[in-house]
């Protein structure tokens, strides 16, 4: 009866561990939204309409102090109002966005007296990365940075 116990007892641990397995590959995860926390949410949408081109979206929550604006596909931007939060100037830590025409961006933010370097920090220009891409960098009204690169 031991011998037959064991054999049994092996095909269950397999097949629990098959599923598990099975289980960790089938699911995938995707980009869904990015939020940040502003001190003036009417301030900060004007930037993200007028100045990074976003369009704004359905707010789903129909909270007041709560816009959204589409980043493309089905990601989005969650810009929520809170007088309390403070930013940490850290460049490293940023979200990204691409264009196609950088040097038409960078004109409209000349044209519009924002401030944009490139990442070791010089003002009004750009730099490539590693990969070759070029890119800048720019804050929005509250702090957040954000690269901004060609592709």
């Amino acid at each position: 009866m031991k011998k037959s116990f064991k054999p049994i007892a092996f095909i269950i641990l397999v097949l629990l561990f098959m599923t598990t397995e099975t289980n960790a590959q089938t699911f995938k995860l995707s980009f869904d939204h990015h939020a940040i926390l502003v001190k003036d949410l009417t301030e900060s949408s004007n930037f993200y309409l007028n100045i990074m081109g976003l369009e704004e979206i359905e707010n789903k929550t129909g909270k007041s102090h709560i816009r959204w604006f589409s980043m493309g596909g089905n990601t989005s931007l969650h810009v929520i109002e809170d007088s309390k939060h403070n930013v940490p100037d850290v460049k490293g830590v940023h979200f990204a966005l691409h264009t196609k025409d950088l040097d038409g961006f960078i004109k409209h933010l000349k044209n519009n007296n924002i401030y944009f370097e490139n990442w070791p920090g010089e003002p009004n220009t750009t730099n490539s990365r590693a990969d070759g891409v070029r890119q800048i960098y720019l804050k929005d009204p509250n702090g957040y940075w954000i690269e901004v690169n060609e592709n």
